[in-house]
Order: C-alpha cells, then structure tokens, then sequence
C-alpha cells in the first residue's frame, strides 16, 4: 500500500521536480521538430510547415486573387486579361505527388497541390537545358563535335528509347553533329546524351554547364531548385541535391514560350538528323503520348527516373487559342490520364476577362 501512495504522490509532483514548467517544454519540442524547413508562401498561400518532413495539409491558393507579380516573371506577351475561377467550382484533387497550372501572360496560379514540394523532376530539368541552349548558341547550325564525356551517361539516349532497347544509330565520340540536332533530340527524345553533349558544347563541361543553370535559376527567381545534371539524370549518392518543383517547373515552362522554337520542336511528331558528313541517321520520336490527342495542345515533356517516378509538362492553349496555360505533374503514375482531367477542369472553371 505504501508503494502505490508513493507512485501516486510521485506522479503528481513530476512536473514541479523537472526544471521548467512542463508545457513549456513540450512546446519546445515541438518547434523543435518543425525546425530546419523555411516557411514559403505562393501568391498569397497560408504559410506550411513539414514536421518529420511530411508536409501538413495546405490550403490551396484562391486563384481569383492571385494575378501576378512574380519577378522576374519573362513572357512573350501579355494579353492584358487575367482568368477568373467560375463561381462554386470545386478544387480538383490530382494523384500526382505535386501539381500545378498556371497562366503563362499573367502568372495567375489556376490549380496548386502541394505545388512547391521540393523533389526529383528527371527530365523535366531539359527545359531549363533547352532555354540555355537558345540563349547561348547564336547560330543553331553550330557543328558540335560529340565528346565521350557527352556519351557516357545512362537512360535514354539517341537511338536507344530506353536504357536497355536500342532500335537505331547511337551517337559516337567524335561524330560531328548540328546543335539544332542535338535539341531537337533532348527535346523529342528525351535523349541525355544530347542534353550532356550541349553542356558541354556550351561550357566546357557537365559541371560548368550546371552552375550556369543554377544561376540562370536563381536569376529567375526560383526558389525550390537546384540542378545537377543537365539532362536530369540523379548523381549518385548525390540525389538529395537534385530537386525542383511543380510550380519552378512551371515558371521554367512559362519562360520558354519566349522561344518559339522549343515549342515548335516539341510539336513534332517523329523525325531524323545526320552526322553533317552524311553518314550516319539517328532516329527521333516524340515520348509525349497526347500530342494529337488532346485538343490545342503546344507541346510537352516527358520526365522519369526511379527516384523521380513519372512526370509530365504540358503547354496548352484555352478553346479560343489566345491564353497559354502550363500544366505540371510530378511523380504520378497515371499522369496520361490525369493530365486530361487537368486540362478539362481547367478550361471548365475559368474564363479570361
């Protein structure tokens, strides 16, 4: 009996023996486990926090609100109108493990989940590749002269679609090719040896190339990004280093349209180059699935590694042609699909006014 009145009177003065006042503490904990992830806000987001690095729920940003003023924010052109979210329409739910649209001219968010959640975007990352290419080869005609560095890369590569099927004419050291080629190949294909191979054309080196992009990024604005490789591909044991995100993505996306040829390429169905000698053809084809296939479509990209999952970026257009709209997934395994369901709840619930 003596025990049990001790273990209870025990009990009762614990919180007076430690040091402190009990509730306090746990409130130290408890910022303590929120700490080490900064607090960012998107067009007028309530502020998240990620405990044990699982991000709370957000709530979504109210895209009738959310006009602008991203800068830098580069378009081609501004059609002066701003898209507005019809009355009673319902939030759209996407599996994807991030998703984002947004309206090209205005920079207007249309839908956001868990838009800036920083992760691996494979080749997604060739978009920022694709605008350093435009901006820093004056004449696309170059000759560029395929490096072994350029060629030892994994993944997709010309003439092999997949890492372990090749159904064309590899590239080889020495080879000496178009830089409108090697774009065109990294843009339709996917092809990481082409993407290594501008790199390299452009500064010297993988590693030179990539800080380029790190800095064009940051130029940028972009906040959740970091590269490594400029196809996209994880270094290995590195991979925590390679990240961006659905809403980067998209403003990388949106930055591109003031090139028109990105997107002209992008449109392109299937095709083939040339060495410049003429003697060696290197089969092209498109990996994105919905070109042809969902009306107004200007193009995407396609993006998979493991680490990564199944990614896809879409340019598209409303049904009266004048307002450009980029849609992201990342990390979803249906994205084909939720893709469409995208684009139909956005053209559903807006209007430009």
């Amino acid at each position: 009996m003596f025990n049990i009145l001790y273990t209870i009177l025990f009990v009762l003065l614990l919180p007076g023996i430690l040091p402190g006042n009990f509730s306090a503490r746990l409130d130290t904990l408890k910022k303590g486990l929120t700490q080490g992830k900064q607090e960012q806000q998107v067009l007028g987001e309530e502020k998240t926090v990620a405990i044990n690095n699982e991000d709370v729920p957000e709530k979504k940003p109210d895209a009738t609100t959310q006009n602008k003023d991203y800068s830098p924010f580069d378009v081609a052109s501004s059609t002066g109108l701003v898209p507005q979210r019809k009355p009673n329409c319902q939030d759209l739910k996407m599996w994807a493990g991030s998703s984002v649209a947004i309206d090209v001219d205005s920079g207007t968010i249309l839908h956001y989940d868990n838009g800036r959640k920083q992760t691996q975007i494979a080749s997604l990352t060739k978009m920022m590749t694709a605008i350093l290419t435009i901006e820093n080869i004056p004449d696309l005609n170059a000759e560029v002269t395929i490096k072994k560095e350029g060629l030892h890369v994994d993944g997709t590569v010309v003439g092999c679609p997949t890492s372990v099927f090749c159904n064309g004419n590899r590239m080889y050291a020495g080879e000496k090719v178009h830089a409108i080629d090697l774009l065109k190949a990294m843009l339709l294909n996917s092809a990481n040896d082409a993407a290594t191979s501008l790199g390299i054309y452009i500064s010297g080196s993988p590693d030179a190339f990539v800080e380029k992009m790190n800095q064009k990024a940051k130029d940028m604005g972009l906040v959740d990004t970091h590269f490594c490789t400029p196809s996209g591909l994880e270094i290995d044991g590195r991979e925590n280093e390679c990240y961006s995100s659905a809403y980067d993505i998209a403003r990388i996306a949106a930055t591109s349209m003031q090139y028109e040829l990105i997107w002209d390429i992008m449109k392109i169905p299937e095709g083939q180059f040339y060495s410049t000698d003429g003697k060696y053809m290197h089969l092209l084809k498109n990996t994105d699935m919905l070109l042809g296939n969902v009306s107004n479509c200007l193009g995407g990209k396609t993006g998979f590694t493991p680490l990564a999952g199944k990614s896809l970026l879409l340019g598209s257009t409303d049904p009266t042609g004048k307002h450009k709209v980029i849609t992201v997934l990342l990390n979803d395994e249906k994205r084909w699909d939720d893709m469409k369901s995208l684009l139909n709840w956005v053209y559903n619930n807006y209007t430009w006014k």
